[in-house]
């Protein structure tokens, strides 16, 4: 079941991180390289402190991402922003 997009999403709002569900961006060279790709963003819906909340616009899956240093990432990481 895919969820709707959060009605904070903005499109002005990104971030470049992996999803951790679809990892769409897998095979993009720019993604490859930790470079902002024009495809695979993702909706920064919120944030408190350091902890960022995001959606992937592709399969609508909702997260949270600790960006403190040294905080457990997911597989794939965070992209410079």
């Amino acid at each position: 079941m895919r969820l709707p997009i959060d009605p904070q999403a903005d499109d002005a709002r990104r971030a470049w991180v992996a999803c951790p569900s679809c990892d769409d961006a897998r095979s993009c060279g720019s993604c490859g390289d930790r470079r902002n790709c024009r495809v695979h963003w993702r909706y920064l819906i919120s944030n408190k402190g350091p902890v960022l909340h995001l959606q992937c616009p592709g399969c609508t899956h909702l997260w949270s991402l600790d960006t403190r240093p040294g905080a457990a990432r997911p597989p794939g990481g965070a992209h410079p922003g």
